[in-house]
């Protein structure tokens, strides 16, 4: 990958995080501390995280801040918040992907809002990063629910053929506390970064050159087309407020939109 792909600038990147991951009596409003600084969100579907009323409240706190929504996807586990693997035929995931994108789709229409983009949580998440068909599986269940939906996957060889396979947006994204291989895959065996200089250090150069350190001491060059930031690490706040210091961040359509010569 880091072959194939050239250096450049980045001057237009989308910041996401999650919302939604709670569940009835088990709160997690300190999701809510990132919104004031990413342009799209991710809503939990009630599966892996989310119930109703959860929905419902990230939903119009969205709103409220005028971000992008998409649905955020996972295997159906909530005891285990998505993070353990099922061995689905592509039939079940075809139907699972579906049922989530739709539940979200007539929520959101409810308060006058557009589902803009899909990503996967979790466990599904990982395995669609690495297993091409598992991820064209996804990618289809999703174009059905609407082909003007955008495929949110890791970045990397798998999400960008799945893009040309299923002929379905996609945003490649990185993760400013993940530690990434040399091909440019994520190394999910590393635990996460929660130094937010170093983040900070590894965004300017994602920006300037298109490159992620890798764990060999060298650098890769990426596609990326958003930032995951995640309220897991102790330092999302910090890290999220520095980083909209260096670069405001744009949805990735007002990227998409950019190329196709709509908006300059």
């Amino acid at each position: 990958m880091q072959n194939t792909l050239e250096r450049k600038v980045i001057k237009n990147i989308d910041f996401n995080c999650d919302l939604a991951q709670s569940f009835g009596i088990y709160k997690n409003n300190s999701e809510f501390e990132l919104l004031d600084y990413v342009s799209s969100v991710n809503i939990s579907c009630g599966f892996h995280a989310g119930d109703p009323m959860t929905i419902k409240n990230a939903l119009l706190q969205a709103k409220e801040k005028n971000v992008v929504v998409g649905a955020h996807i996972g295997f159906d586990d909530i005891q285990g918040f998505g993070y353990r693997q099922m061995d689905l035929s592509e039939d079940e995931l075809e139907a699972l992907v579906i049922y989530q994108v739709g539940a979200l789709m007539s929520f959101a229409k409810s308060f006058k809002l557009e589902i803009e983009h899909v990503r996967p949580h979790g466990a599904m998440y990982k395995q669609a990063s690495e297993d091409f068909n598992f991820a064209c599986a996804i990618a289809r269940a999703v174009k059905k629910c609407s082909q003007w939906l955008v495929y949110y996957g890791a970045a990397g060889d798998v999400t960008a053929k799945v893009g040309e396979y299923i002929n379905l947006p996609v945003a490649h994204e990185i993760s400013l506390n993940k530690i990434y291989n040399v091909d440019g895959t994520v190394d999910y065996s590393a635990n996460d970064i929660e130094n937010t200089d170093t983040s900070i250090s590894r965004l300017r150069l994602l920006l300037s050159s298109s490159q992620v350190y890798n764990n060999e001491g060298g650098k890769t060059v990426v596609e990326a087309d958003t930032i995951h930031f995640t309220n897991r690490i102790s330092n999302a706040g910090e890290l999220a407020k520095r980083a909209v210091e260096i670069i405001s961040p744009l949805p990735v359509n007002y990227k998409n939109a950019c190329k196709s010569g709509w908006v300059e």
